[in-house]
């Protein structure tokens, strides 16, 4: 039976892209899961019933951060070659080994990309606004997506050569400690952009202004640390403030 290729882990990680594509709340990422492992089976099973069987088994319920999925994929796809080869585990250790990798990239990737690199990029951008809108999205964009699509990429091939142990060990310690250092990097972001709109250009406004955006930053940070409001939620509240503050201008 032939190795996984080169270019079956490439197709996977860019099928990752999709993996919620077709989310439900019955299987949510699912079916997902199945099409992007679809390379791997491919290349193990040559039979078309075996293959349609082991598809069936894998569009079951699944759900994770999507980015570090790569990690899972390829680490699945490694006991799907060994169960190919009558040497690997049975479906049901499969399915087992599936969740819990899961489980571990969800306590991961949430915190690295949720929490930490998404507000860090966005307080990148926001410092570098003055700059002009192409400068200021070109670095959000860059910022995210250089970590987000190298992990994607990357992480199949980790996976596959690491196996269920990849999101355990030296690999999970490298993430914690990117996760802390953008972080750290993020809160002095937020410093200098609260000093920058303290005193724009150096020159401070007045007391009534400085005092509510310290309220304000206190609040959100306050707020950020609790499920309620929602996103959108919070978008409308700062619409309706920003028209307020259009009229009392």
């Amino acid at each position: 039976m032939p190795a996984l290729r080169r270019r079956d882990r490439l197709a996977i990680a860019v099928r990752a892209s999709l993996l919620q594509a077709t989310f439900n709340y019955e299987r949510q990422q699912g079916l997902g899961w199945a099409w992007a492992l679809k390379p791997a089976l491919d290349r193990f099973y040559w039979d078309s019933a075996a293959r349609r069987a082991r598809l069936i088994e894998h569009s079951a319920y699944f759900n994770t951060q999507p980015t570090l999925a790569s990690l899972a994929l390829g680490a699945v796809a490694n006991l799907e070659e060994r169960r190919a080869a009558g040497t690997g585990p049975d479906a049901e250790t499969i399915a087992r080994a599936r969740s819990a990798l899961g489980s571990a990239a969800a306590a991961l990737g949430d915190p690295l990309f949720w929490f930490t690199l998404r507000p860090f990029a966005a307080a990148l951008g926001v410092l570098l606004a003055p700059a002009g809108p192409l400068v200021c999205a070109s670095a959000l964009w860059l910022c995210y997506n250089i970590v987000h699509l190298g992990l994607r990429l990357r992480g199949v091939d980790w996976g596959y050569d690491e196996g269920p142990a990849v999101l355990s060990g030296p690999r999970r310690e490298r993430l914690v400690r990117l996760t802390r250092a953008l972080a750290g990097l993020g809160a002095a972001l937020v410093g200098v952009i609260l000093a920058w709109m303290l005193a724009p250009h150096g020159a401070p406004r007045p007391l009534i202004e400085q005092v509510t955006l310290v309220a304000g930053l206190g609040v959100g940070m306050f707020a950020a640390q609790r499920g309620r409001p929602s996103p959108t939620e919070w978008a409308i509240g700062i619409g309706v403030l920003c028209v307020v503050a259009t009229r009392l201008h």
